[in-house]
């Protein structure tokens, strides 16, 4: 039993498990056009791992037998998949909702031109990653001229039609601390990137999502660097909020990694700790039934998503 099953149970009357499946979540691959500072996936230009057409297909047909209502897709950056368009495509023909997580720099890479157009047409949800509001800070993590594209792909995006309306072709920006500390109230850094955003470019989202970096990855290696590592694992467990543990996002998700294998969580992917033993842990002997009824594995790492505010 890890310790984060022993500050569950200390709340609630039994381990953390599923409450049905109600997002499916496929990590398209792990290259990514940038290499971020605090990611926790380690992606970059030299990763090579993509998902396949037949993992996709599989995943396919899992929402619509089984009825789940939301494709999650994520990377690196999924759109680096030569299959997104096709994947995104087959999906709206079934009605399913789609989100896709980007780094908006991505649309500006050879023939990525079209995507937020694409995105347009098929209304998928767009979550964008934003470590800030400032230039300097923004190409500190991800890179010279990263504020920049991403500030153009915004108001692209917005002349689209992004972010204007409450209830369709939503457009959320992420994000997360630049260093070993939580990040503070959500709806007060929402209130400053909106004042902040449109006092300086014009552009409008709907909403900011605030999470605590993981001690995975990347975000490791500079907690080790940095002579950090036990300091900001020690603050996450303290941070530990009881009241995040029933939204927590493991509890309506499976994460499917880019070759098939089944998680609780992209964290999880990382770590290599796929869903519990009693569960098919591969997409081509998918049970519904088990899985959706399926004890979350944890371990330390989970304190970050039930900090504070918590990642629900």
């Amino acid at each position: 039993m890890t310790e984060f099953d022993e500050k569950y149970i200390q709340c609630r009357s039994g381990p953390l498990t599923a409450l049905g499946i109600h997002i499916l979540q496929l990590n398209l691959g792990y290259q990514c056009n940038m290499t971020c500072k605090h990611c926790h996936i380690e992606a970059g230009p030299h990763r090579t791992e993509l998902m396949s057409m037949d993992v996709i297909n599989k995943a396919l047909s899992i929402v619509e037998d089984y009825n789940v209502g939301t494709l999650d897709l994520t990377g690196g950056a999924p759109e680096l998949n030569p299959h997104i368009r096709y994947l995104i495509s087959e999906a709206g023909k079934i009605n399913r909702h789609i989100i896709v997580r980007t780094n908006l720099t991505i649309f500006f890479e050879e023939g990525m031109e079209d995507l937020p157009e694409f995105y347009s047409g098929h209304e998928v949800e767009i979550v964008a990653s934003l470590p800030h509001y400032t230039k300097d800070t923004v190409d500190k993590i991800r890179g010279i001229s990263a504020f920049e594209k991403s500030i153009k792909a915004l108001k692209q995006l917005n002349s689209l039609g992004y972010g204007i309306h409450p209830d369709k072709k939503l457009l959320n920006l992420v994000y997360n601390p630049m260093g070993a500390f939580l990040p503070s109230s959500q709806k007060e850094l929402e209130e400053q990137y909106k004042k902040e955003l449109q006092s300086a470019f014009g552009i409008q989202f709907n909403r900011l999502y605030t999470f605590a970096n993981m001690p995975i990855g990347r975000f490791k290696d500079f907690l080790i660097r940095s002579n950090n590592l036990n300091k900001y694992t020690d603050k996450i467990k303290s941070a530990f909020n009881p009241d995040t543990l029933e939204d927590i996002m493991c509890r309506r998700l499976i994460s499917i990694g880019w070759d098939g294998t089944l998680y609780d969580c992209d964290f999880n992917q990382i770590l290599g700790l796929t869903v519990d033993i009693n569960c098919p842990d591969h997409i081509r002997d998918f049970n519904y039934g088990l899985l959706a009824e399926r004890r979350i594995m944890t371990d330390n790492h989970c304190f970050a998503c039930t900090a504070g505010q918590g990642s629900t």
